[in-house]
């Protein structure tokens, strides 16, 4: 397969890069450096990427930003923020290419744990969250071509806890949060949120 993965100078992203990489074609793209630099939260330039690619067999992202505040102290640019960036550039991808997905391609999309394990400053990012979730579901019915779209949640990643000298003992590995997005672009799910089983 033809593989287009956003965010690929991330943690996540870098991980999945490397594991797909191993059996498909693997395209990078990212707001740092990767093959193609390109902005998510600009939908030209969601547009350009994809002309510039041409047609591939699956998209994944993993990237997307927002704002982690008290509720209290969230002004209207931070929601902003995090509404155009994080949900709206990923709904983007979907809009803008599925008519650059081949026939029975996928995209994978990203949200994280907490959608539905929220904490106090969460608000934002739990927001858009569960925007992902709730629009992968509905967009799975239209789609055309046999195109799938799935969300993952990742869990709080070791590398990310590590950096951020938080207690790393809660979280998973890149390279264990890597194989949810092999399931999706490999298998067969639509509509679904991915993620590692409750313990």
């Amino acid at each position: 397969m033809r593989i287009l993965v956003i965010g690929a100078t991330g943690t996540i992203g870098r991980a999945v890069v490397k594991s797909l990489g191993m059996r498909h074609e693997v395209i990078g793209a990212s707001r740092q450096r990767a093959e193609r630099r390109f902005d998510l939260a600009e939908p030209d330039s969601i547009r350009a990427l994809f002309r510039d690619v041409g047609p591939v067999d699956a998209v994944v992202s993993a990237a997307g930003a927002a704002k982690f505040a008290p509720l209290a102290e969230l002004s209207d640019a931070d929601v902003q923020f995090s509404l155009a960036n994080k949900l709206m550039g990923q709904v983007n991808l979907v809009r803008y290419g599925a008519e650059h997905v081949n026939d029975g391609g996928s995209f994978t999309l990203t949200s994280g744990v907490l959608s539905h394990s929220p904490m106090p400053g969460s608000a934002a990012i739990s927001l858009v969250n569960a925007g992902l979730e709730g629009f992968a579901r509905a967009a799975a019915l239209e789609l055309p071509r046999g195109i799938r779209v799935n969300v993952v949640s990742p869990p709080w990643v070791t590398e990310t806890l590590i950096a951020y000298k938080m207690d790393p003992a809660p979280g998973r590995s890149a390279r264990d949060v890597a194989e949810l997005y092999e399931q999706s672009v490999e298998g067969y799910e639509t509509g679904q949120v991915i993620e590692f089983p409750s313990t």
